[in-house]
């Protein structure tokens, strides 16, 4: 970081320049407040090269295609892609790239290691699940934060070590890293993405690349001596050199964090000295927001690291000595200093020790910036530059990207180069799209599917039940089978026929769930769908017991509730049961009213406390005699958790036996009565307070009854069929906002459901979801699938609980992935 010079704009967009933070090949940073007072990076493209239409063209499209992406670890950008200067702004977010942390602390522990392979897999398995290639991991665009590590180029453009403008309008775009099909001369693909991976792990590991040139990666073994044992043989994996024996980047993740990146972060992932150093960084910028200067240049742990561009990557080997790289021996010679080429040159192996040839470079190295922080350079988020698609195949003609190979080429930043050449004709075959004004990011927008899954079936056949296990799969069972879906890609991971089950999947732990199938309770491995415990029904009881499920009431931690017929020579009972899922045994079985024959009674969970649980029966098991002495009220029966002991039967005068239902952990219960939202103790039944019906609009009539709501905290997040979804103070019944999802009112009430981290409300009906802030109800965005017959009567869009950041929402047959919080 160091201070704006007399060339640099004071005014970008409605950002305001504080500091120069750093420059790639392609932009120069700035340290920026906008409006409102936060912090943002900008990224201002070089005026000579926005000077060229292909790059214009290019930065436009990639920019769009980053915007849609924005969601998990990357940030959400706003841009001018029109017009003079074009830029782009990210929220500004402390961190250091992987090439500062290993120059600093050396190698990552297996941990740290972990998770930011973790998180760059969820981020390529996004980009790969619409076809395209990422072409943006380097050491410089990784960054690591406190709460995980973000990918800060999304393409060519953002990645790039070298750029140049021709004369004859062609752009050349030089990427420092290297895959076996592409010294091979065949395009890269989604598969390639990975190859690079599996170098920046092995880099992270060991502070060195484990292929140092271009024949070694095209022939060689991989040298991974240093990686952690556990980790080894998934980054060897990555590192094949057929791009179909490489996992796919949803395997990755999964192998290295089930529980998903964030989940791994989340009570501290780097070592203590890079804490700090990100830590000084972040207050070396505040101190610059609150009307402090820069740094000034001073000797740093990292100065002896080539700098070329802060927090872009590195030029290639072989670039002339008034580019500031020379090569010579064994030594990288930069501004004078001796570094040693292993830890600092990444795409040279330590074993190596005789000298690399030099190259002819593709285009001179500008010179380094400034240096400015006393401890660490300042990290520079990448323009966002997203996504690139795939170069097509070999000998293309001049409207195509064209694609090259540095052939021998150590590359300083991934063992090898790859070059791209953008000419102005490149352009013309792409409808030049109508100007639009500089613009912020706009209100409103959904993100956008990660993927969409239909599940297989016939027409008329009923949806499946879902559960989102662990966070990392989603399990549908149904009549014919139980499927598993990566939550991360939508792929398909198994399918069992014989875990058909008409009831929804549990989810015991992180590993297992349950599948209570037609003749036996089933634990599935989330992970590949391997049946790990299977209990015959016909041995769960006592001698000459059989058992019959009904239905699965609900769980909470190990135990299971489920109601059922017990049969014992002719005698026949109904019982509620509890089910320890760990231990395999029962907890205690109760016997309850048979209910309407044929049917077993189904319990409804209303709320699980720390001694009890209360559930109601479902309306359509009441039988005649259950059904006059409810005099047309709900009845809540609570059970003793530990001895099953029925201990209260309580009537709710003037809620209905289908009225929807919710309990807290204390004692109050959250009913729909008529319009209204009553709250009741459950211990005597006295009503607490009321929330009023919803306003109704001149010449309207109706009753629209709220639905079963979502607690978090001292809120319940509830909503009602005239397409209100309200936030309620469930101490006083004070509504702390109201707010309208603008569907037409239909025949149903919205199914409501929170994101991960609680402060997002979706409300999914038959026309739309849509998001809410939780704090103050503002309308976030709505989402529909154009043209899959989104009328009010039609199938609601239902959002489910778990998948961590990945929201799943099903709708009948067909399930979408967006990622939310």
């Amino acid at each position: 970081m160091e201070p704006l010079q007399q060339d640099d704009p004071r005014q970008i967009g409605p950002y305001t320049a504080l500091a120069r933070f750093g420059e790639s090949a392609v932009c120069v940073r700035y340290v920026a407040y906008g409006p409102d007072g936060a912090v943002s990076v900008v990224s201002v493209a070089r005026p000579e090269l926005a000077a060229l239409t292909a790059f214009r063209t290019r930065f436009r499209s990639e920019t769009r295609r980053t915007e849609r992406l924005a969601g998990g670890w990357v940030a959400p950008i706003e841009s001018r892609t029109d017009g003079d200067p074009l830029w782009t702004a990210s929220p500004y977010v402390p961190a250091l790239s992987l090439r500062e942390a290993i120059a600093l602390g050396g190698p990552l522990p297996e941990r740290a290691l972990r998770t930011l392979g973790a998180g760059l897999a969820e981020t390529l398995s996004r980009v790969h699940a619409g076809g395209a290639v990422l072409h943006g991991l380097a050491p410089d665009t990784v960054l690591l934060a406190a709460d995980g590590p973000r990918l800060t180029a999304f393409g060519a453009l953002g990645a790039a070590v070298v750029a140049e403008a021709h004369p004859d309008g062609q752009l050349t775009v030089r990427l420092g890293y290297l895959t076996p099909e592409q010294a091979a001369g065949s395009k890269p693909g989604p598969a390639s993405d990975i190859f690079v991976l599996g170098l920046l792990l092995a880099y992270a590991a060991t502070g060195t690349t484990p292929l140092g040139d271009a024949d070694l990666i095209a022939h060689a073994e991989p040298e991974l001596d240093g990686v952690p044992a556990e980790l080894r043989p998934l980054v060897a994996s990555c590192l094949e050199k057929l791009p179909e024996d490489r996992p796919s980047a949803g395997t990755v993740a999964a192998e290295l964090a089930l529980e998903g990146a964030a989940a791994l972060a989340r009570d501290g992932w780097l070592p203590p000295g890079l804490v700090q150093a990100v830590e000084s960084q972040a207050a070396e910028v505040e101190s610059l927001r609150s009307g402090g200067e820069p740094a000034q240049a001073g000797p740093g742990p990292t100065d002896a690291i080539p700098q070329q561009h802060a927090g872009g990557s590195q030029g290639p080997v072989g670039a002339p000595e008034g580019g500031q790289l020379v090569t010579g021996g064994d030594t990288l010679v930069v501004r004078g200093r001796g570094v040693d080429r292993a830890t600092a040159a990444l795409g040279v192996p330590s074993a190596r020790t005789t000298p690399v040839a030099p190259v002819a470079p593709v285009a001179p190295v500008a010179p380094p910036a400034a240096r400015a922080l006393t401890a660490v350079p300042l990290p520079v988020p990448a323009p966002a530059l997203p996504l690139v698609s795939p170069p097509p195949p070999a000998a293309p003609d001049r409207r195509a990207l064209l694609f090259g190979i540095a052939a021998g080429v150590a590359g300083i930043a991934l063992g090898g180069a790859s070059v791209y050449a953008l000419g102005d004709d490149a352009s013309k075959s792409v409808p030049k799209p109508a100007p639009t004004p500089p613009r912020t990011r706009v209100a409103g927008v959904p993100p956008e599917p990660v993927w969409r899954y239909e599940h297989p079936g016939k027409e008329d056949d009923a949806p499946p039940n879902a559960t989102v296990a662990g966070d990392r799969v989603l399990v549908l069972t149904g009549g014919d089978q139980a499927v598993g879906v990566d939550v991360r890609t939508g792929r398909r991971l198994w399918q069992i026929a014989e875990a058909a089950s008409p009831s929804r999947a549990v989810a015991v732990d992180a590993e297992l769930c349950f599948v209570d199938g037609e003749s036996e309770f089933l634990w599935i491995s989330v992970r590949d769908g391997r049946i790990k415990h299977r209990v015959a029904k016909t041995t769960l009881l006592g001698p000459g017991e059989t058992l019959t499920v009904g239905s699965v009431t609900g769980w909470d931690g190990s135990t299971l509730w489920m109601t059922g017929h017990i049969k014992k020579g002719a005698a026949t009972t109904a019982h509620f049961l509890a089910y320890d899922l760990v231990a395999r045994t029962w907890q205690w079985r109760t016997q309850i009213t048979k209910g309407q024959p044929p049917a077993i009674p189904r319990y409804d969970l209303i709320a699980v406390r720390p001694a009890d649980i209360v559930v109601r029966q479902d309306a359509a098991s009441l039988t005649p005699v259950q059904r006059k002495a409810s005099k047309g009220a709900s009845v809540l029966l609570t059970f003793d958790r530990k001895t099953g002991r029925q201990r209260q039967t309580l009537a709710l005068p003037g809620i209905g036996p289908t009225a929807a239902l919710t309990g807290d952990a204390a004692e109050k219960v959250f009913a729909a009565s008529a319009g209204e939202l009553h709250a009741y103790s459950s211990s005597g039944g006295k009503r607490l307070w009321r929330l009023a019906a919803a306003a109704l609009a001149p010449g309207e009539t109706g009753v629209f009854p709220f639905g079963k709501g979502v607690l978090r905290g001292s809120a319940l997040y509830v909503a009602n069929r005239h397409q209100e979804v309200c936030a309620v103070d469930t101490a006083t019944g004070r509504a702390l906002w109201r707010r309208s999802t603008e569907a037409p009112v239909w025949g149903s009430v919205p199914a409501t459901a929170l994101s991960a981290g609680g402060g997002t409300v979706l409300a999914g009906d038959g026309v739309q979801l849509t998001a809410f802030a939780g704090r103050d109800g503002r309308r976030l965005w709505k989402f529909q699938e154009a043209g899959a017959g989104d009328v009010p009567g039609g199938p609601r869009y239902v959002p489910l609980q778990g998948g961590g950041r990945m929201l799943v929402v099903q709708r009948e047959r067909t399930f979408y992935a967006l990622p939310v919080d």
